[in-house]
């Protein structure tokens, strides 16, 4: 499933049987404008989010430095559960963690290459891919490469997914942030490319025939 990385954004909020005694473990309730992470006066509201640092960790309200990284939305829950147990805060607490900032890009040859948000704590290359509103004719099912940040760096991963062996790839089960390129055919490179060059001679033929018509220009105002 999907991990929390630093730079992740997630809400957590605690409930219980009193609702006093639970409102010191829950951020405050501010307001979003549609489409930005801006605080406005907007109508759209939502709690605030925890940012994980670099280390991994998040400030949490009482419970101080928590270490996140690594672990799933579930996982999370539980350990704030347990702690707010353990320390006697809250005994019968109820910690629902979502993510608030999980997208993948799909880029290349598909119908609606764009930035989708990943819903579920699982998201796979093909529900991306259907996302996207699957390949167009010119995308290479076997040559798809997922691009993924990892610990600062990037990894790079090929894929077919005509194969069965993409069920066992590292890049079946995408993460945040990461990249999915379908690559074009052979076919659609040479065509972009005869595109291309059509584009240039075409320019190249425009620019030669204002040259012809300014030297002509030129010619009749020497003559007169």
């Amino acid at each position: 499933g999907i991990v929390i990385e630093p730079k992740d954004m997630v809400s957590i909020i605690v409930s219980g049987r009193n609702p006093e005694l639970v409102a010191m473990f829950n951020l405050p309730v501010v307001s979003f404008q549609a489409g930005s992470d801006a605080v406005t006066t907007a109508s759209q509201q939502r709690l605030m989010p925890y940012t994980v640092d670099n280390e991994g960790f998040i400030d949490f309200p009482v419970l101080g430095k928590i270490q996140v990284k690594g672990l799933t939305r579930w996982q999370l829950a539980e350990l704030i559960k347990t702690r707010l147990s353990d320390g006697g805060y809250v005994n019968d607490a109820v910690v629902t963690v979502d993510f608030m900032n999980f997208k993948v890009s799909v880029l290349g040859e598909v119908q609606s290459p764009g930035t989708y948000t990943i819903q579920g704590d699982k998201f796979t290359i093909f529900q991306a891919i259907s996302q996207a509103r699957d390949l167009t004719i010119f995308g290479q099912r076997e040559n798809v490469t997922v691009i993924r940040e990892k610990e600062g760096e990037r990894v790079i991963y090929k894929v077919n997914l005509c194969d069965a062996s993409i069920f066992e790839s590292p890049a079946y089960y995408l993460q945040q942030n990461d990249i999915v390129y379908v690559e074009p055919s052979a076919i659609k490179a040479r065509q972009s490319t005869t595109d291309d060059k059509s584009l240039r001679m075409t320019s190249i033929v425009l620019s030669g025939g204002s040259l012809a018509a300014s030297i002509a220009s030129i010619v009749i105002s020497v003559l007169r």
